[in-house]
């Protein structure tokens, strides 16, 4: 069966084998590619209520093969195999019980030359092997069969070994033609059967059985590999698994491969035509568990493609005794599944799969050109008063790939975040998720980009004073991954399965209750190396400031899949190897920023969150609160309580607790408020989107401002208000409704925002009002200090006290933030610490106070934020200096500053470094004549370090 699983999600599934197998019938038996058939499935062989079928909802997977038996391809009208289409859906018959579809297989499958068909009977969503047994069935007249070995299968001799072949056909006598490596061995003609023994194999072939009955011609092909016999050497120092290029000569690479218990691998590629012989076996390391070989004769710059062809002659019980894998270490791959629909756009120039192979390869190149780093020593911002942006590259923008981050890089400048989370960008299986589904950690999913362009947004945000986060998911791979694939359980001989016993990297079964995807063991030392491996090249070549760490609490082997108490209790071995792992990225860069997705016990996340704080680290613990300020959004009191926002709640003893309101995981704030909301009161927010919007900058002020990290999640700071179960075609089916399905990892409808929110005066004033809040809290001293949140009464009125005592009083060092959540105008006490002039931080006006619990007005849905200072933030986005003077403006090919200037930058409008020069006299001439026509800005350093901005255009 070709069944690849495009779209999985992480969070909670317990999954059990549903497979039936149901009794079937084709009509007529026997036909051509042309004609009309119709597949009648008996519905007394098969249990609806097993896979919770309501509605007679039964759909048709399908698949097609040429007619060599090769070359396999999707119906295209399957859909995805969570969310089979609508087109493939069975016609069910009451009277007889059964389920039907007629079809042309030209047609259906959207191909011609068709020799065989498969199918099989699923649910809508197939998870959890909700399907029938494979089936079958030949198209035409002339029917030709391989009986031995099977077709497509390869056998494992030792040299010197022998192969007997046979086969058998219809429809009268039929001419036979072996080949061996392109070159005919033995021929026979006029018979209807077909036998030959090639004796004394010595290297590997590539058999081509050709059965000719008048015109048509049916290719039955196979292979037989030979043990290349005990080959041992010592690994050269300092190779690591993977591709390890040779720096000082570009026709050599040295591949490396950990395959503990396997007794030899070849490598074949684009380099020996895909049939290696023994000069390509791998030799094995004289002290590990690891293969390598060198590579010569490389051209440099050319691009490669290979695959490992891994060996057990002695494989456990329904273990494959030979696997072609793509490199564990690529980072590069090659897809059959994935690649054709990858839109030019986003990644230029796609080197081409090499026809005739299956699965994954791997690309290699020597002699790349390195990416001409513009920022080569940025300085991370501080991880105590962070801004995080979570950003899914898929539903940023229209584009859906990097540059449109590069693109709107001025837009996340001006909002002021200091970091950037981009979800799971490494090869995961098919091309529109949200990245979890991972089958390659090292490669960078070609949906998205080249990995230039990813390092090019990194390269922007960089010189833009942004961090750029990695959401890595470590927890699991999924089936496309060639380390599950090595040492698999494949009952059915498909080339999927799931981990056999003895996988040294995976679980047989999830050792959490969290599981999704195949379960890395973190206890094996083979899935440390390859964690760190990956870890190593994301810092080092990639220039990746921190990770966000997702499903932590996976990384235990002392529970069951069954045990959730087990699971959320304090597990010292996840504690240890997380420690480990974290050690070693801070030994690769001392200030990486580390985040763990562990919502678990404070007892647990305290030994992270606190681990070598005094050196300026601790982990950064992801601090879930949605569920408390969807009810403050609502308008309601109950379980308002936000007090966990904040790292004291936890028993952290530094700011390491990244609370957040909103993520990808969770529904929209203001989709809850509007559908789900309180309906009374003079602004009641259920079915009132205005309304609903008024209170989003509230829940920014109550959450922002609190000392410690903070996340937001892309347009949050716009009031996005699509739920996130938002399908494709704009409906809303979430995975409470009783339609099968759910649409939480949909594909989202193109975003609006670029067009039409970011110029709406509701919309655009909650972005405003999110980055001054941001800019108050990464600008003044006074939002990394303590807090205390003590509400008015109830959680309906809130109110948060941010304080630092060692502050000077002629410096702000007080602020109270008050908002009321109510559906109706009230007053909030504010409980001020002393009287005197305070000033409303969000346009620095004063505020006389006399009384220091007279209660304040503050209308529904709104907040104030009170300081005991104005803040020290400009008022416009670019200063006003009547000494600084920028001329011509616009200008063709000079520019010229009318004072001395330690540095001067010009910046695309889209944040880019343009161009930059440094100790510049007053009036000297600057040349931009090679700069495009447009709109920039310039930065100006002067030698008292203030910097002015001002805009100008190149004619």
């Amino acid at each position: 069966m070709k069944k690849i699983t495009f779209l999985l999600t992480f969070f909670i599934s317990f999954v059990y084998s549903q497979q039936q197998n149901v009794t079937y019938s084709v009509s007529p038996s026997s036909f051509e590619e042309n004609q009309s058939i119709t597949i009648t499935i008996n519905g007394n062989s098969i249990n609806e209520a097993t896979w919770g079928v309501t509605g007679n909802a039964l759909y048709l997977w399908a698949w097609s093969f040429d007619t060599n038996d090769t070359n396999i391809l999707d119906c295209p009208t399957n859909g995805s195999w969570t969310s089979s289409n609508e087109a493939n859906r069975l016609t069910y018959n009451a009277g007889p019980d059964t389920y039907t579809m007629t079809f042309v297989p030209n047609t259906f499958y959207a191909r011609t030359g068709i020799g065989r068909i498969g199918f099989l009977v699923k649910a809508k969503d197939g998870t959890g092997d909700k399907k029938s047994q494979d089936i079958l069935i030949e198209v035409g007249a002339f029917q030709s069969t391989l009986v031995t070995p099977a077709v497509n299968s390869t056998t494992i001799l030792n040299s010197g070994g022998n192969l007997s072949i046979s086969a058998n056909n219809n429809n009268g006598n039929a001419n036979y033609n072996l080949k061996a490596n392109g070159a005919s061995i033995n021929s026979v003609t006029n018979v209807s059967s077909y036998s030959f023994n090639h004796t004394n194999i010595t290297s590997n072939q590539n058999y081509e059985l050709e059965i000719t009955q008048g015109a048509v011609t049916q290719t039955k092909t196979f292979a037989v590999v030979v043990n290349p016999g005990a080959g041992t050497q010592a690994l050269p120092n300092g190779m690591e698994i993977g591709i390890n290029y040779d720096a000082s000569d570009n026709t050599k690479a040295t591949l490396v491969l950990n395959a503990p218990g396997k007794d030899f691998v070849y490598v074949a590629g684009s380099f020996n035509n895909w049939n290696p012989s023994n000069a390509y076996a791998m030799k094995k390391d004289t002290s590990s568990e690891k293969f390598w070989l060198e590579l010569t004769g490389l051209t440099p710059g050319q691009i490669y493609t290979y695959q490992y062809w891994v060996v057990d002659q002695t494989p456990i019980t329904n273990s494959p005794s030979l696997v072609k894998a793509a490199d564990p270490c690529s980072t590069l791959v090659l897809s059959p599944y994935d690649d054709p629909y990858i839109p030019s756009t986003s990644y230029p120039n796609l080197p081409t799969y090499p026809a005739g192979q299956e699965r994954e390869v791997t690309v290699l190149q020597t002699a790349q050109t390195p990416y001409n780093w513009q920022v080569t020593n940025f300085t991370k911002p501080n991880k105590d008063n962070l801004v995080v942006y979570e950003l899914l590259v898929r539903d940023f923008d229209a584009d859906r790939n990097y540059q449109d981050v590069i693109d709107k890089i001025m837009y996340l400048k001006n909002l002021g975040i200091t970091a950037i989370e981009l979800m799971p960008v490494m090869e995961f299986e098919g091309n529109e998720s949200w990245g979890y589904n991972t089958s390659f950690h090292m490669a960078l999913d070609k949906f998205y980009g080249t990995e230039d362009k990813l390092r090019e947004l990194v390269d922007v945000c960089h010189q833009n004073g942004i961090a750029v986060i990695l959401d890595i998911a470590f927890n699991h791979a999924f089936g496309r991954n060639p380390m599950v694939r090595m040492w698999m359980n494949d009952p059915d001989g498909d080339g999927w399965g799931s981990p056999s016993t003895d996988n040294p990297y995976f679980n047989t079964v999830a050792r959490h209750t969290y599981s999704v995807g195949e379960d890395f063991n973190h206890a094996s030392a083979h899935t440390k190396e390859y964690v760190k491996r990956t870890l190593k090249h994301w810092i080092n070549d990639f220039k990746i400031d921190g990770f966000r760490w997702d499903l932590t609490k996976g990384f235990t082997q002392n529970c069951t899949s069954g045990d959730e108490t087990c699971t959320n209790a304090y597990q010292q071995d996840r504690i240890d190897v997380l420690k480990e792992y974290v050690d070693y990225t801070w030994s690769l860069d001392t200030n990486h920023y580390a985040i763990f997705e562990h919502l678990g016990s404070d007892n647990e996340e305290q030994q992270w969150a606190n681990y070598r704080l005094g050196e300026g680290k601790g982990i950064m613990m992801w601090g879930e609160m949605f569920f408390n300020y969807k009810e403050l959004a609502k308008g309601y009191a109950t379980n308002g309580d936000i007090s966990r926002i904040g790292h004291v709640s936890r028993g952290f003893s530094g700011k390491r607790l990244m609370g957040y309101p909103e993520s990808h995981d969770k529904d929209r704030l203001m989709y809850e408020a509007v559908t789900y909301g309180n309906n009374a009161g003079s602004y009641p927010v259920y079915g009132n989107l205005t309304n609903a919007l008024n209170r989003m900058a509230s829940l920014g002020a109550i959450s922002v401002l609190v000392p410690g990290p903070k996340m937001i999640w892309h347009f949050q700071e716009l009031g996005m208000d699509d739920s996130i179960y938002t399908c494709t075609n704009g409906t809303v089916n979430s995975e409470s409704d009783p339609t099968p399905g759910d649409c939480k990892l949909a594909t989202k409808p193109q975003p609006q925002w670029v067009e039409n929110w970011t110029s709406d005066p509701i919309r655009g004033a909650i972005y405003d009002k999110y980055a001054r809040m941001i800019a108050l809290k990464t600008n003044e001293p006074v939002f990394n200090g303590d807090y205390a949140i003590s509400p008015d009464g109830n959680n309906i009125r809130q109110r948060i006290y941010v304080y630092d005592n060692s502050l000077p009083t002629t410096q702000l060092k007080n602020v109270v933030i008050l908002a009321n959540f109510s559906v109706a105008d009230l007053t909030i006490n504010p409980n001020f610490p002393y009287t005197g002039t305070w000033y409303d931080l969000m346009n620095d006006t004063p505020y006389v106070v006399t009384n220091t619990t007279t209660a304040i007005s503050i209308p529904s849905g709104q907040f104030r934020i009170f300081g005991n200072q104005p803040s020290t933030l400009s008022t416009s986005e670019f200063e006003a200096n009547d000494k600084v003077l920028v001329y011509p403006n616009p200008a063709k090919s000079n520019l010229h500053v009318s004072l001395d200037a330690n540095k001067v930058a010009i910046y695309a409008i889209t944040g880019q470094l343009v161009k930059s020069f440094n100790s510049v006299k007053a009036n000297q001439s600057l040349s931009i004549e090679d700069i495009q026509k447009g709109i920039y800005f310039i930065t100006i350093t002067n030698s008292d370090n203030t910097i002015t901005k001002i805009k100008f255009s190149k004619d």
